[in-house]
This record gives structure tokens, sequence and C-alpha cells, in this order.
């Protein structure tokens, strides 16, 4: 089976590469530190404290893996390489929701940067699917859980 690629923007990948260094070098510390801590309370069995800590442990190493996951497969979004003709990774679509005449503009990147409070939403999701390989003027159903809407393409940057 082949490997998921991740895809990020160098910025996206910086990040990544930050939040995975805060995570070993600061973190990890800290939550052993947690640990030996709450073994200080006694019976292991009834502690709280060093439940709650391993618990911690977990998610900061199960974190950690996934960061190192991403990074071994990450395939860097060039801007050299964008084919602003059509919608694809990398690009800024604005279009036109037909059904309401609302305007919303996008910037499709990888899961892993994906946040649409910010207006960036992850190649997987069901807008950019939809969107891919389709170029400006070009009317699209949009496949959405909420249901499919009708949209067309205003600009691709």
């Amino acid at each position: 089976m082949a490997e998921k690629q991740y895809y990020m923007t160098l910025e996206g990948k910086a990040n990544v590469e930050n939040e995975l260094n805060e995570l070993k070098s600061v973190r990890r510390k800290e939550v052993v530190e947690n640990i030996k801590i709450a073994r200080s309370f006694g019976d292991l069995s009834e502690n709280a404290e060093y439940d709650s800590a391993k618990e911690e442990q977990a998610m900061v190493e199960g974190r950690i893996a996934q960061l190192e996951e991403m990074l071994r497969n990450v395939a860097i979004i060039s801007e050299d390489e964008k084919d602003i003709s059509v919608v694809g990774i990398g690009t800024t679509v604005t279009f036109l929701i037909l059904e309401d005449n609302e305007e919303e503009t996008y910037t499709i990147v990888g899961s892993a940067e994906a946040d649409p409070f910010t207006g960036k939403i992850s190649n997987e999701s069901p807008i950019a699917k939809s969107l891919f390989g389709h170029s400006v003027g070009e009317q699209v159903s949009v496949q959405a859980p909420g249901g499919d809407f009708a949209v067309k393409i205003t600009s691709i940057k």
C-alpha cells in the first residue's frame, strides 16, 4: 500500500518541524517530570494524577509519531510549478454560490495546513475535490455532507 502524501507549502512544513521540535525538546520533558511527581504521591492504582500524566504522555507521543509520518511523506507545493488555469493544490479559488449569490474564496492546501477560519481548505475536502480540474467560468456541482450545491468559478490565483 502506498504511503499517504502530505501536501504542504514550505511555510507549512516549517510549522510542522517547529511543532515537532517543541514536542520533543520541551513537552516530552515536562510530561516525564509530571509522571515523576505523580509517582511520588504513592499508590498508582488510585492515583488520578499519574493516570492523567500517562494519558498526556500518550497524546504527546502520538502527535510526535503523526508529525514524523507527515514529514517523511511530505510533498512540497511549489509556487513555480502551480498551474493557475485550473483549480488544484496551492491555488486560491473564488466562486459564486449560485443558490444565494454569495461569493467565497479559499486557498486549497494539504490537510496538515487546512484552517477554514483563515480561508485554507484541505485538498481532501468535498469543496476542493469538486472544484479540482475546473477553470474560470465553469459551473460545478459541489457534493457536500449537508447537500449538493452549484457554484460558478470566478477566479483562480
